[in-house]
């Protein structure tokens, strides 16, 4: 269960690891990484194939980072999610914020059992300094009280 607190500590941090970036340019993590970092964020892909996409450094493995992250957002298959929080965790990542699609119970019981904060069934754009419809779906959740609590 994802509370509040845990999603105001994970976009509070500057700088956090990006898996699942598409080479095609069309899926939702690179929407979200080109979001995120027009508000400022510093996003870093991760992606175990590409050195590059769309012009953007790809990193192989969150140890490879120009500086230490304590934040992931995930949004791969949950099969692959599982071995990315494997990897982040190995890198000492203890907060991922698991986009829909990313969360599965085999992936929330590793996230558990590897001491990791997990934030899941959230749209990370709707509390990383929301703007457009996201800003208007988070005041609507609100209003609705369906903001976690």
């Amino acid at each position: 269960m994802s509370s509040m607190t845990m999603i105001d500590e994970f976009v509070s941090q500057p700088a956090l690891a990006l898996m699942g970036m598409s080479r095609l340019g069309k899926k939702f993590g690179n929407f979200a990484y080109r979001a995120l970092v027009s508000k400022g964020y510093r996003v870093y892909p991760i992606h175990p194939d590409a050195k590059a996409i769309d012009g953007i450094r790809c990193y192989f493995d969150v140890a490879d980072l120009p500086e230490r992250v304590e934040s992931a957002l995930v949004v791969l298959p949950a099969a692959k999610a599982l071995t990315a929080i494997g990897k982040a965790a190995a890198a000492g990542i203890r907060r991922v914020w698991l986009q829909q699609g990313s969360e599965s119970p085999g992936v929330l019981r590793a996230c558990q059992g590897l001491g990791i904060d997990v934030i899941s069934g959230e749209c990370i754009l709707m509390f990383a300094r929301p703007t457009g419809y996201h800003k208007v779906h988070r005041w609507v959740w609100d209003i609705l009280g369906k903001l976690p609590a």
